[in-house]
């Protein structure tokens, strides 16, 4: 019998062990694809060169940070391509058969790639840039792909991208900001500062030889208009195949003909002028101060002025109505309009503006345009992030649940809900008619002067060398909303930290705090048994605030020697602490005593590391604080007596520094952001990596995990979340 079993037993273990057995084992989800990204608040355009629209599938097509955004306004849905490169992407072009996008990027040797639309992955990619691409497009005969490097650059490649070769290059003497093709496919005209050239492809060299031969060119006949900034170039269509349409800066919209001579050229009555699209029956013509004419290519007679976009400084909240018209005032000003591009099938306009908000436009009939979609977006870095608390509030001050706040260099903080329609309640502020996913726009002041993202070097360009952030001290560097949903908190960069109540959204307080940048605020928690605001900013200090007693001064902490970049009030009753980190190394541990009438901050343990402390988090049991570290470990301290209880690796890469830790509600996870702009979630009890995402083109300045655990939010400097 016992020679029986073991025969049986073999028999067992080599039928498990056949190849033929179809008992498959999961393969393991890869780390980048266990997080996906849903949904993009936020756009990089800057030019016509980053928007694209493909009229078969009706998708407009942008860059964010990193990431292509394939937008269809008509479903208000998006999808993605996310650059593994992680760098920022600065020009977007759709083939004319709709199946390719091709990209530009910046950075070191930067990439031309090809993607597939559908499948939405990488299927061709070429170097041939060093320093940045500024415009890139498709031949309408599919064939080639121009791409134009940065002023670094001064180069003009042409691809033939199936044959995986480039054709034929030469070098420009200008900076170069736009190309368009000709229909014929032999020609293209690049334009920039006092720059119109010709470009003409020898398909029966280029396509005969398999090494580049030189591109050539010959200048546009610019007469008068020499010294002019051309923004823009389209090549006409139809009976106008021949000619090649510009406008310069100063406000002019010129005609080439064949000949390369400027024949014709129209005043388009506007300040300035930035951008350009044309079809067979119209021209295109984006203007300053929210402005678009339309052209006859005819005879470059005007037909009519399409509506302005929302005005600087709009409340939202009023536009509830779909029937809604702001009331107009002389004083009111309109984002300028940087970047367009037309839908002749569906006969659509996408305009970008200056304040980074988007618009399509319904211009089937020119004289009743009407709007398809329109989002709002900030217009300059994104400092942080916070989720509405999830609370019991029957009053009408409560906001929907999933709505999270966010604040900017452009002076205002706003708050979003991009689920509100699968959230029905009773709050205060509903969807409007100008962004589906923004609910509320808090003007700081009441301070407009940074809402437009103002281009510093009018010749154009895209890389970080022209970077359009302000380099003044403006804007809110952090938030914080109290956990009864009440009020929200808010530090700027000068040291001010201003209290605003949440159903009325008015100014309650502002505090002159610090001398410089507010780097963190913090409420105590329901559980301690008080009402406190703690900030902390770069002079080293902190001051703790009581609420209850209108926000005034408890007590002032000025341990640190350097900026302090986290505090946290932990514990629950008479356990509360309050415990800091800096860039001092430091780690400052304090027990909240009642004395009197008031409160008294004693040190209790101080810890000294070797490391800087960029940002702190209090797990769910309030016992330990989750610190990120400069030398990309996290570790992991007890409240309790001050010591290290753990310490493990908190990025998957050799290069950077944590940024920011966050510490979802469950308490089973934290998340990471370092500087090399990866994000990892890691179980927080093991050290092992769960997930890790990209998407952002600069350092992740602020994280959040939803109230539900579902969602991830993140928020950087390239304006993108």
């Amino acid at each position: 019998m016992a020679a029986e079993g073991t025969a049986i037993t073999t028999k067992i273990r080599r039928l498990l062990q056949s190849p033929s057995l179809s008992l498959k084992k999961s393969k393991p989800i890869p780390l980048t694809e266990r997080v996906t990204l849903e949904k993009v608040l936020g756009l990089t355009v800057s030019s016509s060169s980053a928007l694209a629209c493909e009229p078969k599938s009706a998708l407009v097509a942008y860059p964010a940070g990193c990431v292509v955004v394939l937008l269809s306004p008509k479903k208000r849905k998006q999808t993605h391509i996310l650059n593994a490169s992680r760098k920022t992407i600065t020009a977007v072009a759709f083939s004319p058969c709709g199946k390719y996008l091709v990209t530009g990027e910046s950075g070191h040797m930067p990439a031309v790639r090809v993607w597939d639309v559908a499948e939405r992955n990488q299927v061709y990619e070429f170097q041939g840039h060093k320093y940045g691409v500024s415009c890139v497009v498709f031949s309408p005969n599919m064939k080639y792909i121009v791409s134009v490097g940065h002023h670094h650059d001064m180069i003009v490649n042409v691809w033939d991208w199936k044959r995986r070769v480039l054709a034929a290059t030469n070098k420009v003497s200008s900076k170069v900001v736009a190309v368009s093709f000709s229909a014929d496919s032999g020609t293209f005209v690049t334009v920039g500062n006092r720059h119109v050239k010709f470009w003409y492809i020898d398909a029966s060299k280029t396509s005969k030889v398999n090494w580049t031969v030189p591109l050539n060119g010959r200048s546009g006949l610019l007469g008068e208009q020499q010294n002019n900034l051309f923004c823009a170039v389209a090549c006409g269509r139809g009976k106008k195949a021949e000619s090649a349409f510009c406008i310069t800066r100063s406000g002019l919209l010129c005609e080439f003909n064949g000949r390369r001579l400027l024949e014709n050229w129209v005043e388009l009555g506007a300040a300035s002028a930035c951008c350009l699209s044309v079809s067979e029956e119209l021209i295109f013509c984006g203007c300053a101060d929210g402005t678009v004419r339309i052209y006859n290519p005819e005879n470059l007679r005007l037909i009519v002025t399409i509506p302005k976009p929302h005005h600087l400084g709009l409340d939202v909240v009023e536009g509830i109505d779909p029937s809604h018209v702001p009331q107009k005032r002389s004083e009111e000003r309109f984002p300028d309009t940087v970047a367009l591009t037309f839908d002749p099938t569906n006969r659509w306009l996408s305009c970008v503006y200056s304040d980074h908000s988007l618009y399509v436009w319904d211009v089937r009939d020119v004289r009743k345009v009407g709007k398809v979609y329109s989002a709002l977006y900030h217009s300059s870095c994104v400092w942080g992030v916070e989720m509405y608390p999830a609370v019991e509030c029957p009053g009408k001050g409560c906001l929907s649940a999933g709505t999270f706040v966010t604040c900017s260099s452009d002076n205002t903080v706003r708050l979003w809900n991009p689920y509100l329609e699968s959230n029905p309640s009773s709050a205060n502020i509903h969807r409007n008619i100008y962004s589906a996913d923004l609910l509320k726009v808090i003007y700081v002041d009441g301070n407009l002067q940074f809402l437009q993202d103002v281009d510093p070097n009018p010749t154009g360009g895209t890389d970080k060398t022209d970077s359009t952030f302000s380099e003044t001290k403006t804007g809110i560097r952090t938030l914080r909303v109290s956990p009864d949903g009440q009020h929200l908190a808010a530090g700027d960069r000068v040291g001010n930290v201003r209290i605003y109540d949440l159903e009325l959204f008015a100014e309650l307080v502002k505090i002159e705090a610090h001398d410089t940048e507010v780097m963190c605020l913090e409420y105590s928690k329901p559980e301690t048994g008080m009402r406190l605001l703690a900030t902390a900013s770069r002079d080293r200090l902190i001051h703790v605030l009581n609420m209850e007693k209108g926000y005034s001064l408890e007590q002032t902490l000025d341990e640190h020697s350097s900026a302090v970049t986290a505090v946290r009030i932990a514990g629950v009753g008479d356990q509360a602490q309050l415990v800091s980190c800096g860039m001092d190394k430091s780690i400052y541990f304090r027990n909240v005593e009642k004395e009197g009438g008031g409160l008294q901050f004693a040190r209790k343990h101080h810890v000294v590391g070797k490391t800087t402390l960029y940002d702190m988090d209090v797990n769910v049991s309030q016992k330990y604080a989750v610190i990120g570290c400069q030398d990309r470990n996290i570790r992991i301290f007890n409240l309790g007596s001050g010591k290290q209880r753990k310490c493990f690796k908190g990025s998957q890469g050799e290069d950077g520094s944590l940024i920011k830790v966050q510490i979802d509600p469950s308490g089973l996870f934290v998340a990471t952001s370092c500087s090399d702009k990866n994000l990892c979630i890691y179980d927080l009890y093991t050290g092992e990596c769960m997930a890790t995402m990209f998407g952002h083109s600069e350092i992740v300045t602020g994280m959040k995990f939803s109230n539900d655990c579902k969602y991830f939010i993140s928020v950087s400097a390239d304006r993108a979340y």
